[in-house]
């Protein structure tokens, strides 16, 4: 393939989704705000990207429309994406099938009835690291133990935005360790890594991080004793599919045969339970993948702007951008940590910041000859750490809602975000050639 010449303008049609996208978040998030609408989510990404890909088909008259249109099909063809966009739709299906068995409630409740009362706050940090490792989503998890969390804050006297706040960083902990994370797959899939690798190389960073956390819960806790947090109910039985799909999970297996076997057993589980019946399991089937539909059509516009760009130019302007300010591969991995984390404060939404950021981080990750894993760890994490910490992100405005305080009272409490930055910056630092 020719290299191309590096232009600027070629970068035109993210500058029109960041302008409209992030120009309406803000407006109707802090100019027009109303109570109980999130301003980021008023204008669909989807609507957004699709007007930036009218841009990117206006641009280059040099080639015509049939030869974009084959270029736009190379790039959404590209074997990562298809296999993204499979694991997509069954991280749906398990989802949606496990929301509605029960299994998610089964298990916080059960992890619940085990902590004891002097050791709530740590204990739901633990939880909500399980929980989101084994759901695969930190807003699932805010929602099942915030409101719980709540309670507990209450029960405990503790203030109510320490509580939130600790759920909150023990779920972004799973969301960025989790094999079946739509942001893990989105970054693994599109550097071309496997699953397991990234997660040795990610586990490296977020284990110190999250260890120093809980010491500083469990000082908390022995400072500030709390009472009895209250009983839970629960059915062991719905909690053994998630506790299963975590220790395959772990074990490298495949993430199909994970899903897989993860959806078998919450289909005999919650058959024999009586959570749910044949009928309305495949309608849950049905509704978890279709929540999986924007992310999907997101990736699939990302894709074809992306090939545009790189076509255009766009990429090496970029690559040109940062070889005159990173000279070595620590640079290179600081303009990628830089670049993911703008497109997260940009999107507000951390699997698109990834799927924007991760064609580019490919073409740094080979200026400088970087780990692919390693691209793949710095790319997911770094996107979870945003997410966890910007008030206008899914994660802490579902999580103040659910708690009745402000998002921005979350944001001091946020521990674990800030420690997985600062081992992030060491890793950086200290990384090998």
């Amino acid at each position: 393939m020719d290299k191309k010449q590096p232009r600027a303008k070629a970068l035109l049609p993210i500058l029109v989704f960041l302008v409209i996208y992030l120009g309406s978040g803000i407006y109707f998030e802090y100019i027009d705000h109303e109570d109980g609408r999130m301003g980021f989510y008023v204008i669909s990404v989807v609507v957004a990207f699709g007007l930036a890909l009218i841009v990117a088909f206006l641009q280059n008259r040099e080639l015509s429309f049939d030869e974009k249109i084959h270029i736009c099909a190379q790039g959404i063809g590209d074997d990562n994406i298809v296999i993204m966009l499979f694991i997509f739709l069954m991280a749906g299906a398990f989802s949606g099938l496990a929301k509605a068995a029960g299994g998610a409630e089964s298990t916080a409740n059960l992890m619940l009835s085990i902590v004891p009362g002097s050791m709530a706050i740590p204990g739901l940090f633990v939880i909500a690291c399980l929980i989101s490792m084994s759901m695969g989503t930190s807003v699932g998890t805010i929602t099942v133990l915030v409101p719980i969390a709540a309670a507990v804050a209450k029960n405990i006297g503790s203030p109510m935005p320490f509580v939130i706040g600790t759920v909150v960083g023990g779920s972004m902990f799973g969301d960025n360790l989790s094999v079946i994370s739509d942001t893990t797959i989105a970054a693994t899939r599109t550097q071309g890594v496997e699953m397991r690798d990234k997660f040795r190389a990610n586990i490296r960073i977020a284990l110190p991080a999250s260890l120093i956390t809980l010491l500083i819960l469990v000082i908390h806790s022995l400072r500030n004793p709390g009472t009895n947090m209250g009983q839970y109910s629960y059915n062991i039985w719905l909690a053994i599919p998630y506790f299963i799909v975590l220790g395959l999970a772990l074990l490298g297996l495949n993430v199909f045969i994970v899903l897989g076997i993860g959806i078998i057993l919450f289909l005999l589980i919650g058959g024999a339970a009586g959570t749910v019946s044949f009928s309305t399991a495949f309608s849950a089937m049905g509704e978890g993948t279709a929540g999986m539909f924007e992310t999907m059509i997101v990736t699939i516009l990302v894709a074809s702007i992306s090939a545009l760009m790189r076509e255009y130019g766009g990429f090496e302007a970029i690559l040109a951008f940062i070889r005159k300010r990173a000279r070595t591969a620590k640079g290179g991995k600081l303009g990628i940590f830089l670049l993911t984390g703008l497109m997260d404060i940009a999107t507000a939404n951390n699997t698109v910041a990834i799927v924007i950021a991760a064609p580019i981080a490919k073409e740094i990750s080979n200026e400088y000859n970087l780990e692919p894993k390693e691209v793949a760890s710095l790319l997911d994490t770094t996107s979870c750490i945003f997410q966890g910490l910007i008030p206008y992100g899914a994660q802490l405005l579902i999580a103040a809602s659910l708690a009745g305080i402000s998002s921005i009272a979350i944001i001091p409490f946020l521990y674990y975000q800030f420690l997985l930055t600062l081992f992030v910056f060491i890793s950086i630092l200290f990384s090998k050639k």
